[in-house]
């Protein structure tokens, strides 16, 4: 999530935080140089072992530009369970879907590829799904209410088309926000077929640190974003859903055409979490979503006291560290549990259960009851034979 608000029934995207680059060639000390996040997360040493090959990452946004030069070869068919809006040519289509899957997926151009953006994973491939449009699109007020379900549609086709990890660089962090079953039933749906989730923690960090959904889901792996100084980014989101923290300021990508853009925003601190799990599924791809979520939080830099809050979540995402510590785990079931938590709950936090839903404990009951039984046959007994 960038920074502005729209979703089937309120997604929010970036438009306003993609500023476009100067129009210079994109040679690798232009574009390259402003790569900040690859060094911070240490993608080169992650490298070593894999590049993402193998792997398939959904991207669920406004679509991809697959003749960008940086994607050329890396991207899928599309999905657009929109139907409507702008197309390729308009300054209004798959700007935003576009920047997140060169964040997960670029692989530059050029002579040796030194040119362009380079991706987290640049040997992975990329499945778009369109499921929302961009900001400045004239149709996005009908997508609001002709698409409401696109989202969760989008999640289960992912799910059933190939997706080795699902990226939602969106939500919806607006006063209004509440979760919406559909969305959480393909979210569960999608984590029970051993695919990872990720989405944006929100851009409410100014405005009141607001619930995001999706991120918010059970099972969901939620980023919030930092800066170049490795330092919370002002405008993301602080709440309990936090699982980690990546790159989301001053963050180089590519744009529709040929065309890069700079931006920030917690959106693209969800590709570079996404692009980081597109390795650990490539090198170990039996692990469930829940030890990978395990494995980016125990590897995570810069943990917080605690070894965790809200600002960070675990902290700072190290596919090095991950892919390192990965061998040790054991190979996952083959049918992984949905959601690696133990109670289902939005808002601020757990709450206290009202007695009246809370179930009864039958074992100290029966057992209560087996006793009284049995002193009662005792006593009948002994006055038989008295």
């Amino acid at each position: 999530m960038t920074k502005t608000t729209l979703r089937g029934a309120a997604v929010a995207l970036a438009s306003a935080a993609l500023a476009v680059l100067p129009s210079v060639p994109a040679h690798a000390d232009v574009i390259r140089a402003q790569e900040w996040g690859l060094q911070a997360i240490h993608a080169q040493q992650a490298w070593r072992t894999t590049k993402g090959a193998g792997v398939t990452v959904a991207v669920l946004d406004t679509g991809v530009d697959a003749n960008h030069p940086d994607l050329a070869g890396q991207v899928l068919p599309e999905k657009d369970l929109i139907g409507f809006g702008a197309g390729p040519g308009d300054g209004a289509w798959a700007r935003h879907g576009t920047g997140m899957a060169s964040v997960i997926a670029g692989r530059g151009h050029g002579q040796g590829r030194q040119d362009g953006v380079l991706g987290v994973a640049p040997e992975a491939k990329i499945l778009p799904v369109r499921v929302i449009l961009e900001d400045n699109d004239p149709q996005r007020g009908r997508a609001r209410t002709e698409k409401a379900g696109a989202l969760a549609d989008g999640i289960r086709w992912a799910a059933d088309h190939g997706a080795d990890v699902i990226s939602m660089s969106l939500g919806d962090d607006s006063e209004s926000a509440h979760p919406e079953p559909r969305e959480d039933a393909a979210i569960q749906y999608a984590l029970g077929k051993g695919i990872p989730v990720v989405a944006s923690a929100g851009n409410g960090g100014e405005k009141g640190d607001h619930v995001s959904f999706p991120a918010a889901y059970p099972g969901v792996i939620a980023a919030t974003a930092v800066d170049y100084r490795r330092e919370r980014a002002d405008f993301s989101t602080r709440h309990w859903y936090a699982t980690v923290s990546a790159p989301g300021d001053e963050i180089a990508m590519a744009g529709n055409g040929s065309a890069y853009v700079s931006g920030w925003g917690t959106s693209p601190a969800a590709a570079f979490v996404s692009g980081a799990i597109a390795l650990i599924r490539s090198a170990h791809p039996d692990l469930s979503p829940a030890q990978i979520r395990r494995l980016l939080t125990a590897t995570a830099q810069d943990t917080p006291e605690g070894g965790r809050d809200d600002d960070y979540g675990a902290g700072l995402i190290d596919p090095a560290a991950a892919l390192k510590a990965a061998p040790a785990l054991k190979p996952a079931p083959q049918k992984p549990s949905p959601a690696d938590y133990a109670h289902r709950y939005f808002g601020p936090g757990p709450t206290t259960d009202d007695p009246a839903d809370t179930p009864v404990d039958w074992i100290p009951w029966t057992a209560g009851a087996l006793g009284l039984a049995l002193v009662a046959a005792a006593v009948v007994i002994w006055r038989t034979r008295t």
